[in-house]
């Protein structure tokens, strides 16, 4: 019998204890992904800015940032948030909200669906967000595990296009042991992948020194991708190159919503237009 190699085995090994114990594993649900892929254990620890707030720090407390006139607050979640209460986040001034899906081709965020239709069901302009993992799987395979799992986009005016979470390395090397030539091509593959399959460009969310760290601060998707920026201070800062503003802000790790803090960067009919997408003429 052929011998498996070492991660291999864990991976058969942590299946078989989840399959034996007849539950869900508290991390998330496995499902397949390429042969040789990642641990997916730690997987729960990533959401969006999990990684940029323990690289680049927090400047401020929660909530001190303040939005211009006519931005629309939001905010996203993950697993970690666990049962939101959605009547309590759209009373408390939540008026749409990114949710956690997916990492890399081997987690599904085990809150989605009902974090996701609660959302909905709250009256909330909501979408989806995917955890890259560059280091295990192309982009194209990454947007496809996406939009399977719950990142479709769909035309019934309160889906926000996916949205694309690129920041430091959870694992490893804070770029993936990629280039930054190999690293925006990694981006485009998956943003041009999930265009051709929703006819939506997918959001791109980052933090400006990561991206120039890991990018070279690369200018191409700027006039194609909305951008998604995170940067926990009382103001936004530099943009990424390729960017001469942001569609959304995630300003805070904490404050008066579920999970993090967001400003849409225009007034709620904005958010809508977003959600809404093109005219099928156009």
């Amino acid at each position: 019998m052929r011998e498996l190699p070492g991660n291999e085995r864990g991976g058969q090994w942590r299946r078989r204890v989840a399959l034996a114990a007849g539950v869900v594993v508290a991390w998330g649900l496995l499902t397949p992904g390429p042969a040789g892929a990642a641990d997916y254990s730690r997987a729960a620890d990533n959401f969006a800015g999990s990684q940029i707030a323990a690289h680049e720090g927090v400047h401020g407390g929660p909530g001190l940032a303040r939005a211009d006139t006519g931005q629309t607050l939001g905010h996203d979640v993950s697993g970690h948030q666990g049962v939101v209460d959605w009547k309590a986040a759209t009373a408390a001034g939540a008026q749409f909200t990114y949710v956690k899906a997916t990492e890399g081709t081997g987690f599904v965020n085990p809150q989605f669906r009902g974090q996701y239709d609660g959302a909905h069901a709250a009256g909330l302009i909501r979408g989806a967000y995917h955890f890259a993992r560059p280091d295990v799987s192309t982009g194209a395979q990454q947007a496809q595990y996406f939009i399977a799992h719950g990142g479709d986009w769909r035309r019934d005016g309160t889906t926000l296009p996916g949205a694309l979470d690129i920041e430091y390395n959870p694992y490893g090397d804070a770029c993936y042991g990629k280039t930054p030539a190999d690293l925006t091509n990694w981006i485009a593959d998956f943003t041009r992948t999930y265009l051709a399959h929703e006819g939506r460009s997918a959001l791109i969310y980052t933090s400006t020194t990561w991206w120039k760290l890991c990018t070279g601060n690369t200018n191409r998707f700027g006039n194609t991708d909305p951008l998604w920026l995170a940067r926990y201070a009382p103001q936004i800062g530099e943009l990424p190159a390729g960017w001469d503003k942001q569609s959304i802000w995630q300003f805070s790790r904490a404050g008066g919503l579920p999970g993090d803090q967001n400003y849409y960067n225009g007034p709620l009919s904005r958010v809508q237009a977003l959600a809404k997408g093109p005219s099928p003429a156009a």
